[in-house]
C-alpha cells in the first residue's frame, strides 16, 4: 500500500460502493437501442429496459449485448473487490455492498431519472463474481425453465428464490459461506422477485407474454 491509502482506508469501502451504484447505473438497454439506431425499450412491450424486452424489438444482437454488458457491470465491482479489495481492506462486507449497490444502481439509475430494469442479468453477474459455480447453477436453473416453459419472467423467479439457497448449501463444499453476502444474496433475491410482481399477475392470469415474441 502506499503512503496515501491509510488516510483513504475508512472511506473505500462507501466509495467503492457509489462507484459500483454508478455503473449500474448505465442502462445498457437504452444505450445499445440508441447505439443501434432502434426504440428506447422503455416505449414499447413490457416498457422495461431489459434484454428480454429489447429481444421484443427483433434484433437479437442489441438483446444478446444488453446481456452482456448488464451482467457485466454487475459482474466487474464484485470481481474487482474480490481480487484486489483484501490489499485495501476490503473484505466480505464490502463484496456484500458491492454487489448490492451495483444491482441498485439498474433498478434505480441515476442517469436515467431512478427509472430502471428487473435486474436479472445484473444479479446474475453479481453471482457470478461471488462464486462462479454459484452463478453457473443459477444460469443453469434460469435456462431450464425459460427453456421448458418460455416465460423470462418464470425462469427469473425461480432463480431468485434459489440464489441463497444454493449459496446455503454450498458452504464448506464449494466455497466459505459468509453471512453478509448470504444476506446481500437474500436483498438482492426478494427486490427481484419484487420487480417481478406485475410478471407474476400475468402469469397467474395466463396473459404474460413469452421469450421471443415481438
Amino acid at each position: 500500500m502506499d503512503t496515501i491509502t491509510p488516510l483513504l482506508a475508512p472511506f473505500l469501502p462507501a466509495l467503492a460502493t457509489v462507484a459500483a451504484y454508478l455503473m449500474g447505473s448505465l442502462s445498457f438497454a437504452v444505450i445499445v437501442s440508441h447505439a443501434m439506431g432502434l426504440n428506447d425499450p422503455r416505449s414499447y412491450g413490457s416498457k422495461n429496459p431489459g434484454a428480454t424486452n429489447v429481444l421484443r424489438s427483433g434484433n437479437k444482437t442489441a438483446a444478446v449485448l444488453t446481456l452482456l454488458l448488464d451482467a457485466f457491470k454487475g459482474w466487474l465491482p464484485v470481481a474487482a473487490v474480490q481480487t484486489w479489495g483484501a490489499a485495501y481492506g476490503l473484505e466480505a462486507g464490502s463484496v456484500a455492498l458491492v454487489g448490492l449497490a451495483a444491482f441498485l444502481g439498474h433498478l434505480y439509475p441515476v442517469f436515467f431519472r431512478f427509472v430502471g430494469g428487473k435486474g436479472v442479468a445484473t444479479a446474475l453477474g453479481v453471482v457470478l463474481a461471488v462464486n462462479p459455480v454459484l452463478g453457473a447453477a443459477t444460469g443453469v436453473t434460469w435456462l431450464l425453465i425459460a427453456f421448458f416453459f418460455r416465460y423470462s419472467s418464470l425462469a427469473a423467479l425461480i432463480a431468485a428464490v434459489f440464489v441463497p439457497v444454493y449459496y446455503l448449501m454450498g458452504d464448506g463444499v464449494a466455497w466459505r459461506a459468509d453471512n453478509r453476502i448470504a444476506l446481500a444474496l437474500v436483498v438482492i433475491s426478494a427486490l427481484l422477485i419484487w420487480r417481478h410482481a406485475e410478471n407474476l399477475s400475468r402469469l397467474v392470469k395466463g396473459t404474460e407474454s413469452k421469450i421471443g415474441k415481438k
